[in-house]
């Protein structure tokens, strides 16, 4: 029965994980992997139990990706430690290695939450989705559990301290998770400030400037070159991602042409980085506040557009 009540609680602990509470779960893996060390029946039973429940719960993810759109990253990016760069870092990743980004998302914090719905968002297919994260989830699973085989005398150790130590032990850990939770709140101060500070145009101001031929440098930064269906950009905007904009040639814009940037993120945060490169490289550049979800909503007119990758 122990086992068995074991076994349930690995499952339901990567699978709170996997649906976004924010609880380690990493201890688990490396106490399942010790564990296999003198029972590896139960070892094998454990990494089927970890790898089902994270992908489980990633598939929840998935669906509502794929039903909310992105909609769902907004919500996941509010509720995150990091809200301000979640959607930007993923989209890089999948506008670089694609679907691919699925097998490798359960090693990379943050990732491993906004790849499942970015991925129902942008059309991947579920089968694939299926067979990508499930691999993704076995080798994530069977990584924790094998540094806990490699190290499973030095973790029986510090459990063997920890029960000495008792109470001394549960007030360390606290602190130090005090403290990290502290260092991240003040980082996320620090980025949401420099985002308020940068300089916006909203819509009808850009609007009126293209209406008088005055039209500035358009820059849609999105980065999603993996996205299958046509989607809408600004009149006469040019596709350049963060990934490219850093080396793109300005030789054909004026050097004294402003440049506005957008995307459709939370806070215009891929917006913001485009600009700041753009700052950095001599430009005048302002962000388009709300990007084009606001353009439109405002009743100006939009183009239909297919994302390419990069050659």
């Amino acid at each position: 029965m122990r086992r068995m009540d074991d076994l349930l609680t690995i499952f339901v602990v990567i699978f709170m994980c996997a649906a976004g509470v924010p609880i380690p779960a990493l201890p688990v893996l490396l106490l399942a992997g010790a564990e296999a060390v003198t029972s590896p029946a139960i070892g094998i039973l454990s990494l089927a139990a970890a790898s089902s429940a994270s992908l489980l719960g990633s598939t929840v993810w998935y669906i509502s990706g794929r039903k909310l759109g992105r909609r769902v990253l907004s919500l996941l990016c509010q509720i995150s430690i990091s809200p301000d760069t979640c959607v930007r870092k993923n989209e890089l990743s999948f506008a670089k290695r694609g679907a691919l980004t699925l097998v490798v998302a359960n090693f990379v914090p943050g990732l491993s939450i906004l790849a499942p719905p970015l991925a129902g968002a942008l059309g991947v297919p579920l089968g694939r989705f299926m067979l990508l994260n499930g691999i993704g989830s076995l080798l994530w699973a069977s990584a924790g559990m094998l540094a806990g085989v490699l190290f499973h005398e030095e973790i029986h150790w510090l459990l063997d301290t920890l029960k000495q130590l008792g109470g001394t032990a549960v007030i360390a850990a606290a602190g130090l998770l005090s403290l990290y939770v502290l260092w991240r709140w003040l980082e996320r101060r620090r980025a949401a400030r420099d985002l308020a500070e940068f300089g916006r145009i909203e819509s009808g101001e850009l609007a009126l400037l293209m209406g008088r031929g005055d039209s500035p440098v358009i820059v849609d930064v999105r980065s999603l070159a993996s996205r299958a269906e046509p989607t809408l950009r600004l009149p006469g905007a040019l596709n350049i991602d963060l990934m490219s904009l850093e080396e793109a040639s300005f030789s054909a814009w004026p050097d004294a042409t402003e440049v506005i940037t957008y995307c459709d993120c939370p806070n215009d945060v891929t917006a913001v980085k485009g600009a700041q490169m753009l700052v950095k490289r001599g430009r005048r550049a302002r962000v388009l506040s709300g990007g084009i979800d606001n353009w439109t909503k405002s009743g100006y007119p939009a183009e239909t557009h297919k994302f390419e990758a990069p050659a």
